[in-house]
């Protein structure tokens, strides 16, 4: 029998590679980089596709007489540590106490969010409410509950919904297998996104417009992103582009892979996707100061955001619902370790707001030394210039609870209530910023006066509570809460945060069935000043090696909840030896200000670091339109060749009134095979960073809108339209449109490849003959069927055969109309060949079927209609 997966096997072979290399001699220095990681992926393909033996069943095992796996044990949900910890920061009440563990040990309840801005929101809320919604009450009530499926009370527009089971029980139950279907293949197609339902709040509360320009600091895996996208584009005028954009950062390659992966599905020309640590996200400034910023009103002339969402690496434990393995990683110095790292990011968020913008800083985190403690530090440094929003009127129904006022900090196993109680060996570990310390800079956050907190902020914001109902539970004046202090006893050196932040926002599990999360809300009053700036540059120097570990993905041998989606929260391990080392680095570097590590990773929050992008000289600049300065990334190009876009223009009759100059961008230096478009918004950032000397380093950029082709029909365009673009640009066609039939439409989806003499209408079959050989458009027509067809007998026009469709749209109404289906073709000799990816062609294949009862045909029909080679891909 054969081996499958035998180490070995593997040890030999991995041996062998050795051998093999030694002997290729010197032509291996100049390429052995390239082939180990070749060789690299052949041993990792080896283990992913080598035959497997699967081990027997339950059943299996036990009619052999073996009985069940006897060494299989369910997951430990209990962690002493963790108990502990929170008991005695007292994130809930005591009598809370018994529920928030009971649901913590409880598998999270799926969740997903419609896309309102795709282009079949509505059949896909229809669908909900009037099939499954039904069908599942009827199915699983008794299992789980009568609202088996609802929607989000406190998400806008009834996008968001919650299901009374969790992933897993959605992929094993026989009853939810078409539901389950329905969600896997809507997600593929980016129409909903699964995710969890507290990670959803976040961009609610940066209150985003669609001209925007917004900063997703740690954004893979890009569910909050798309989110942000979904904002912009949905209150867009038909057929034009909004105004704002979306930049999109994490600090990851392999990450940034995924955050445009899923990304994609939105089809966005406003979106870049960079790839930078984001305690450094670069400035890209053309102004010397602040003052020259906005002397040029007609050009970009610094980096800055409307809005910043500041979702910060965390210790994660607000997910452990779902990623078991949480439960046995857990402890207490997790949070402490990533504590800088966190205010060094969100101070770098804060430098990058425009002044009256708003940024939101947000965990899945319980821990107050990673909420609170940043929260309280921000506001320090800040002073003045920034401040803390009351957004309780805010979502009303969603329940929250506000943040604490005083908190503890554990380390080694001891806990601490003041800085001035950690031993001094433990100081430059045990960071000041850690506590709720009291004392306060004259630049600190106005309007805290001489009182202080509130101890009690562990009451929940119930939905019906309204905002004179807030500030009596908070004995709030001015935001600052003067009522059950006074009752302290002076001996117990309970010390309280003097910044109000009660005005944070806490979700606790138990409250609605949901994970944990943390959220604030910052809004920027006044640049910040150079004592501020200066604050702001504190040293965090780590290995390269473990700083990449706090940012990629889980390890192997993380549980089967614990995925891409908990980003890089569950990652800390083993955190004492790295925070000693982290303190005692940090103070070297105070006491020599230029020591510097070779082998480690400066991680610095520098406010100026312009000068050296402006100083390129002209030869430098030229240099870089062609080469891209980061290693391993193609650089963005703008597409100049005139002659090109001029018989684009041309061949597919794009209207002037659609700006194609400027704004196509390639990746390629020699040959122009894809072109990408991008908004205004974007051109100008791209544009900027260009005169910068390309500070920003973009992984992705715009929506694919050509593509060069190497058909040899004779076609006179050298490049095709590509699907994802098809959306932005189909109001401004007038040339190469054909318009089908439901039933046509549908068999072009289904069979992909059709003979013009096969198409139920014959005068469809002679109108796609009649086109030139080449790229074209096809756009299904909905209405009376018949109707249709005896408009098509009027006499044609150059472009679609007909004046007038369903007695009231004509063609241009059609093309503007954005609930208009059209896919991109190909007219090859004799067939009609569609250029859609399988996930796609599916996708509005259900839809048809939805509006028009229209079922796939039968193999016999398939046999009737060959398929062509060449031509069976997607765009």
């Amino acid at each position: 029998m054969l081996a499958a997966r035998n180490p070995v096997s593997l040890h030999h072979r991995i041996v062998a590679g050795g051998q093999r290399r030694r002997c290729v001699g010197g032509s291996e220095r100049n390429r052995g980089r390239t082939q180990g990681r070749h060789f690299t992926q052949a041993l990792e393909s080896l283990w992913r596709h080598s035959p497997r033996i699967h081990p027997p069943s339950a059943a299996a095992a036990a009619a052999a007489g073996g009985g069940a796996n006897p060494s299989w044990q369910p997951p430990v949900l209990e962690n002493a540590a963790f108990e502990e910890y929170y008991k005695v920061q007292q994130i809930v009440r005591k009598e809370e106490w018994d529920a928030f563990m009971s649901v913590l040990r409880k598998p999270l309840p799926a969740t997903f969010r419609i896309n309102a801005s795709c282009q079949f929101y509505k059949d896909i809320c229809s669908k909900l409410e009037n099939d499954f919604r039904r069908s599942l009450e009827s199915e699983v009530s008794n299992e789980y509950g009568e609202d088996a499926i609802r929607p989000l009370p406190w998400y806008p527009g009834n996008l968001a919904w919650h299901l009374n089971f969790s992933r897993k029980e959605l992929r094993k139950n026989l009853a939810l297998e078409s539901f389950h279907e329905f969600l896997k293949h809507e997600s593929d197609v980016g129409n909903i996104t699964r995710q969890e339902a507290v990670s959803m709040v976040p961009p609610l509360f940066l209150n985003v417009q669609p001209d925007h320009h917004i900063l997703d600091l740690c954004a893979a895996p890009g569910s909050k992103t798309f989110q942000l996208l979904e904002m912009i584009h949905q209150s867009k005028e038909s057929g034009l582009l909004p105004g704002g954009l979306v930049m999109a950062n994490d600090i990851n390659v392999q990450r940034c892979d995924l955050l445009i992966h899923n990304t994609k599905r939105m089809c966005t020309a406003n979106l870049i996707v960079t790839n930078h640590e984001a305690q450094n996200f670069p400035n890209c400034s053309l102004a010397k100061d602040y003052s020259e910023v906005y002397k040029d009103t007609c050009k970009l002339q610094r980096l800055e955001f409307d809005r910043v969402l500041c979702d910060v690496p965390c210790s994660g434990d607000g997910t452990i619902r779902k990623g078991h393995d949480m439960w046995r990683k857990w402890n207490s110095g997790m949070g402490n370790q990533l504590h800088l790292l966190q205010v060094n990011i969100a101070m770098r968020g804060i430098a990058l707001l425009k002044v009256g913008g708003r940024m939101v800083y947000s965990t899945c985190s319980m821990n107050p030394v990673e909420n609170e403690a940043v929260v309280a530090e921000l506001l320090r440094r800040s002073g003045n210039s920034v401040e803390l929003l009351d957004v309780s009127c805010e979502l009303p129904e969603l329940v929250r609870r506000p943040g604490l006022s005083t908190w503890k900090v554990k380390d080694r196993g001891s806990w601490f209530q003041t800085h001035d109680d950690v031993p001094h060996d433990r100081k430059t570990v045990v960071l000041p910023s850690m506590f709720p310390s009291s004392d306060i800079t004259e630049e600190s956050h106005a309007g805290c006066g001489d009182f202080e907190m509130n101890t009690d902020n562990r009451s929940s914001f119930s939905r019906n509570c309204n905002v004179e109902e807030t500030r009596k539970i908070n004995h709030d004046m001015d935001g600052v809460s003067i009522g059950s202090t006074k009752n302290l006893d002076c001996t117990s050196n309970i010390m309280n945060s003097k910044f109000p932040l009660h005005r944070c926002m806490r979700i606790v599990p138990h409250d609605q069935n949901s994970g944990a999360f943390f959220i604030a809300v910052l809004h920027k009053l006044a640049p910040l000043n150079g004592s501020q700036i200066q604050g702001t540059k504190i040293q965090h120097t780590l290995g390269k090696d473990r700083i990449e570990q706090l940012h990629k993905e889980p390890q192997p041998e993380a549980g089967p909840y614990e995925t891409i989606l908990t980003r890089q929260h569950n990652n800390v391990l083993e955190v004492d030896d790295d925070a000693e080392l982290l303190g005692r680095r940090q103070n070297l570097n105070m006491d020599n200000g230029t020591s510097k590590d070779k082998n480690s990773t400066e991680v610095e929050m520098v406010f100026n670091d312009v000068e050296s992008g402006r100083e390129e000289s002209g030869d430098r600049m030229k240099k870089l339109q062609k080469q891209s300065r980061w290693k391993g990334v193609d650089p963005v190009l703008f597409f100049k060749d005139e002659v090109v876009i001029k018989s684009i223009r041309s061949f597919f009759g794009i209207k002037e009134s659609f700006s194609l100059e400027g704004h196509l961008v390639t990746r390629s230096t020699d040959n122009a095979r894809r072109m990408y478009y991008i908004s205004k918004s974007v051109k100008e950032i791209v544009e900027l960073n260009e005169q910068v000397g390309e500070q920003l380093k973009i992984a992705s950029l715009g929506v694919k809108m050509f593509e060069r082709h190497r058909s040899k029909d004779g076609c006179s365009c050298a490049y095709r339209l590509s699907y994802e673009g098809l959306s932005l640009l189909l109001p401004y066609i007038s040339k190469r449109i054909l318009y089908a039939s439901p039933v046509d439409f549908h068999r072009l989806l289904q069979y992909r490849t059709i003979n013009f003499a096969h198409f139920v209408d014959s005068r469809f079959g002679e109108e796609a003959a009649s086109l030139m050989p080449g790229c074209c458009v096809v756009v299904l027509v909905e209405g009376n069927i018949m109707l249709y067809m005896q408009r098509l007998k009027e006499p044609l026009d150059d472009n679609v055969g007909f004046k007038n469709i369903s007695g009231h749209k004509n063609a241009d109404s059609i093309l503007k109309d954005p609930t208009t289906i059209a896919i991109v073709c190909w007219r090859g000799k004799g067939t009609m060949n569609v250029m859609v990816s399988q996930p796609d062609r599916k996708d509005l294949l259900e839809r048809m079927a939805y509006r028009f009862g229209i079922k796939a045909s039968t193999e016999e029909d398939e046999k009737f209609y060959p398929k062509v080679n060449g031509f069976d891909q997607g765009s």
